[in-house]
């Protein structure tokens, strides 16, 4: 096969060791004396809930549930209801789902056995606001977050202390039923803390670390919430006004269980595995990179030179794979999430290197709120753009690298794959 058909034949292994239907059923908890109630939020929650029902051994007639996916990723249950929500933006209908999902889990018994299916997406797809707050005060303050560069981990820490589900306020309100967590991490270095919040987890993070974060990136509206966050702040000079999320140690957490069915490492050891097959040596990089897209792939770019130039690390033909989540400072006013913003820094840092291809996607079928997975870089990348008199540097200034490649007929484009293990990168050199 060529370059191109390799490196998607990769990502297409890379999403299905991440399916549910492969990693649900040997992580399912005994079958309880009373009911056993589903709930979950994410993108793969609802194919993780098809999967629970498929391999489920107890009684049906004891199993009920809800759980609430992004728009579009919806897939048929018999016995537990599905419904859709807005990501990265929550809307109406996630804060409907998170109240819902609340009252499903009232008054339960230590018979009782919840079932939290959890993946990436669910920090959205599950909000509700805490008291005193509106949906627009969490809308307006997600958007900034989502355009600050703010990683991951820091932008969960504030929507924790935001909500009245996150970070571990599920599991508070779950109790004293038993309390069985399936997760597919979308997050580096697998933190359950961080995989959509937290719901059902102990939570490290406090008030103190939310409004630390709001400050370093600048961010001063909406005032209510930012004035929900210092409220919450415990110090000499401001009383404790607000109850902080549930910690390590915390009563409500004593008959718990979280367990990680799916993560990056795996998936990026299955392409890996593909690479192999077809005499190309795989490196993995890492399944935890971070940083800004465009630096990550200057990075990338870099080791990729020096391969080509030097063979080292590694000889060619040989594949640079990594996953994690990078961000995207937006500046401009283009399209484009950081998979292609990625893709566009990687093809202008390639400049004038030969023989090196690259698939950058992630692995959820969306790239940040756009219908493109990801995109496909070659070495005549920039010259099939010059040709059309499109110029690289000023696409990428404008944060508009789906534009850039859309015109290049270069976008990859998967629809909904019903998991997600996040960010997806292979540097085919040959």
């Amino acid at each position: 096969m060529n370059e191109r058909e390799l490196l998607k034949s990769m990502f297409a292994a890379a999403v299905q060791a991440a399916q549910p239907e492969k990693v649900i059923a040997e992580h399912l908890p005994q079958v309880p004396a009373g009911r056993t109630i589903v709930i979950g939020a994410g993108k793969a929650s609802a194919e993780m809930a098809r999967a629970f029902e498929a391999h489920w051994p107890g009684p049906v007639e004891k199993l009920s549930g809800l759980v609430v996916t992004r728009y579009d990723y919806a897939v048929t249950c018999q016995h537990i209801e599905i419904v859709e929500a807005a990501h990265p933006v929550p809307d109406k209908a996630g804060e409907t789902a998170a109240k819902r999902i609340l009252d499903t889990v009232a008054n339960l018994s230590e018979d009782d056995l919840v079932v939290c299916l959890i993946s990436g997406g669910g920090s959205a797809l599950l909000s509700l606001p805490a008291e005193g707050l509106t949906l627009d005060d969490k809308q307006q303050l997600n958007r900034a977050l989502l355009k600050s560069g703010a990683n991951i981990r820091e932008m969960n820490c504030v929507r924790k202390h935001l909500s009245a589900i996150k970070g571990g306020r599920l599991a508070e309100a779950i109790h004293p039923a038993k309390l069985h967590t399936l997760m597919i991490s979308d997050v580096p270095d697998d933190d359950p803390d961080v995989i959509a919040s937290g719901p059902t987890v102990p939570d490290p993070t406090t008030y103190n670390d939310a409004v630390d974060i709001i400050k370093r990136y600048a961010i001063t509206k909406p005032v209510v919430a930012i004035d929900h966050l210092t409220s919450g702040m415990h110090n000499e000079k401001l009383a404790h006004k607000l109850t902080e999320t549930p910690k390590p140690g915390n009563p409500c957490f004593e008959n718990t269980n979280a367990v990680l069915v799916a993560t990056p490492q795996r998936s990026l050891e299955a392409a890996a595995d593909v690479a192999m097959q077809n005499g190309v040596t795989p490196v993995i990089l890492g399944d935890s990179i971070e940083g800004e897209s465009s630096q990550v792939a200057i990075v990338h770019a870099g080791i990729a030179k020096q391969v080509v130039r030097h063979q080292q690390p590694v000889k060619k033909p040989c594949v640079l794979l990594s996953g994690g989540e990078t961000t995207v400072t937006v500046k401009g006013d283009g399209r484009g999430g950081r998979n292609a913003e990625f893709s566009l820094a990687l093809a202008i840092a390639l400049t004038g290197i030969e023989g090196v291809h690259c698939l950058a996607a992630d692995t959820d079928g969306i790239d940040g709120s756009e219908d493109n997975a990801g995109c496909l870089v070659s070495p005549n990348t920039l010259e099939r753009a010059a040709a059309r008199q499109l110029k690289a540097k000023d696409y990428l200034a404008n944060n508009d690298a789906y534009s850039f490649f859309e015109q290049l007929d270069d976008l990859l484009i998967t629809g909904p794959t019903l998991t997600n293990v996040n960010d997806f990168r292979a540097i085919l050199i040959t």
